[in-house]
């Protein structure tokens, strides 16, 4: 258990960060999946009405 402790306190701070930016790049992540959809369907739209 205090191997765990000193483990964690050793490394806490780049954990966090870690974490902090792993978080953030997740909703970004969720953002441009939804600008890829939405730029598929205004493709679609556009082809659909060229023909």
């Amino acid at each position: 258990m205090d191997e765990l402790i000193g483990s964690i306190a050793q490394h806490g701070f780049s954990i966090a960060v870690a974490s902090f930016l792993l978080v953030r790049m997740d909703r970004r992540l969720e953002e441009l999946t939804k600008a890829v959809i939405g730029l598929g369907s205004v493709i679609e739209k556009r082809l659909s009405q060229e023909k």
